[in-house]
């Protein structure tokens, strides 16, 4: 699994309550929550995403997680992002979760987006500033 080099973007979360299953530990769903809070919310401070009426529109149609160590509320994890591939209408960003402070990930993933027109649904290609905002965190 990759260290803290491997991200650009880093996003805190606070785990919850609710976020424990029956083991006492975060349930692996939790992971996708933040991997698509953390991309999100880079996509809005970036500029490029305007849930209400932004134009290109993200659809997620790949992710996938590996898991390394559990983690438990009341934790807070840090969330590090970077993009490892740019396509004509697509983004693979990678994800890893790190317990607050630590050097070693708690788990790693990947969250595929195909970018489509809002009214039609269909791949279009990706805006030229669109490119500039990914390479600058791709890693």
């Amino acid at each position: 699994m990759r260290g803290r080099e491997a991200y650009r973007v880093w996003r805190e979360i606070g785990t919850r309550w609710a976020d424990n299953d029956a083991y006492g530990h975060v349930n692996n769903t939790v992971h996708y929550q933040w991997f698509d809070t953390a991309v999100n919310a880079w996509l809005i401070e970036a500029g490029l995403l305007d849930v209400a009426a932004g134009d290109p529109i993200g659809l997620v149609v790949e992710t996938g997680c590996r898991y390394a160590r559990a983690l438990s509320y009341p934790e807070t994890v840090e969330i590090g992002l970077a993009v490892e591939r740019i396509g004509g209408s697509s983004v693979r960003y990678r994800l890893g979760v790190f317990a607050r402070g630590s050097d070693a990930p708690a788990a790693e993933g990947f969250f595929v987006h195909v970018y489509v027109g809002r009214a039609d649904r269909r791949p279009v290609p990706l805006p030229d500033d669109w490119r500039r905002a990914f390479a600058a965190i791709a890693g």
